[in-house]
């Protein structure tokens, strides 16, 4: 069974410290600042995710599930992505399960250790098990609107 996110002080001080080193331009791998419309308050929310980029696509996965994040976006359906000065404004599009499923094998083990545990699929499993893993763990692909926030 893979478990679930927890919000926890060390997960909380290492994205305050992503976004720190985000926002002053120093490439932290594949993340970015992701700030996108709360679907309840309405008020900007921020939070560090990685952009992964396959077959000259750019997606944002949920590694850790259908979190607050997921949940604005789908209701948002529109977001900015930032790295240091850079800022664009996009849209998402979540995929379909068949379409999600090799986008998620593809990118299941670049994330080492942080996020194992979180899926029941390994690298070996099919595309089928994937297909069952983008229930819970959905994929978006990231449609750029303006290179200018």
């Amino acid at each position: 069974m893979a478990k679930a996110y927890r919000h926890t002080f060390l997960r909380q001080a290492g994205n305050v410290l992503a976004m720190t080193f985000v926002r002053a331009g120093l490439k932290v791998g594949p993340i970015h600042l992701l700030t996108v419309r709360g679907r309840k308050s309405g008020q900007p929310r921020t939070t560090p995710i990685a952009v992964v980029e396959q077959n000259g696509e750019r997606y944002l996965v949920a590694t850790f599930g259908i979190v607050d994040w997921v949940r604005n976006l789908r209701a948002a359906k529109e977001a900015t992505l930032t790295l240091g000065r850079r800022c664009e404004t996009i849209s998402v599009v979540e995929l379909e399960p068949e379409e999600a499923a090799p986008i998620l094998k593809g990118c299941i083990g670049a994330g080492g250790p942080i996020t194992q545990g979180y899926f029941e699929a390994t690298v070996e499993s099919s595309l089928q098990d994937f297909e069952r893993e983008t229930l819970r763990h959905p994929v978006f692909q990231v449609m750029t609107e303006s290179s200018t926030c």
